[in-house]
């Protein structure tokens, strides 16, 4: 089973605090010339998002999980203890793949080259928070699908995250169509556009879904896992 949406960037439901959050002013009141500019960025956002997401279903059948790493088909994956246990009672799996677009990185990138790099970084702030929210609406499109057989999914894992080679992408991508939400992926497994997401979800009848447990993973970059950490301290 494959299926592909486009989303609107209002569909997603992205709000102010959103933004405020991953630029590290959720618990404070956002200073000058914060405010307007990120109200630009609401505005703007429609016209340089072109947001799409999309999953692939393996049959029960194209699927092995043991002790010795996941098979799917004919590419094996060898991810950490984290994932394996996470998905070591799945009947299946399910890839997927998000993307903000490439233009939201284009116009980011234009703004810092003409002299406005704060409006430049908060247009990269929003092209990450624009991918997640559309990661999340593609993974609520599955977790419905799969709850007609009566079926769960699991919290979704990415190659570069929790200990799993970020080479392993490149298995990934072989097993899902060329170009699907037109991402691609370059030698060094890095996807184009910037703002995309891939990764991979077990689905089951005795799957948990525990929601982002950032303590699960290594990656000191992520905006987000910075922020529950510092919330933590």
């Amino acid at each position: 089973m494959i299926k592909e949406f486009k989303y609107t960037f209002e569909e997603l439901g992205i709000v102010k605090s959103d933004i405020e959050e991953p630029l590290g002013f959720e618990d404070y009141e956002l200073p000058e010339p914060f405010p307007e500019l990120i109200e630009s960025a609401f505005k703007r956002a429609p016209s340089v998002c072109n947001i799409r997401g999309g999953y692939k279903v393996f049959h029960p059948e194209e699927v092995v999980i043991d002790s010795e790493g996941i098979r799917i088909c004919d590419q094996v994956f060898n991810p950490s203890k984290i994932v394996n246990i996470q998905f070591k009672n799945a009947c299946s799996l399910a890839l997927f793949v998000s993307t903000a677009g490439a233009e939201i990185t284009e116009y980011s990138r234009n703004l810092s080259e003409i002299g406005d790099p704060l409006s430049g970084y908060i247009f990269d702030v929003l092209g990450s928070v624009t991918v997640a929210k559309a990661t999340d609406k593609t993974l609520q499109a599955l977790e419905k699908e799969m709850q007609k057989p009566g079926l769960k999914i699991s919290d979704s894992f990415s190659p570069g995250y929790c200990e799993w080679s970020v080479a392993e992408q490149q298995k990934l991508f072989s097993l899902l169509p060329e170009n699907f939400c037109g991402v691609t992926l370059s030698e060094s497994s890095l996807m184009w556009p910037i703002k995309s997401v891939s990764g991979m979800v077990a689905i089951g009848r005795d799957i948990e879904h525990k929601g982002y447990q950032c303590y699960w993973c290594t990656d000191k970059d992520c905006i987000y896992g910075k922020i529950r950490r510092r919330k933590k301290i």
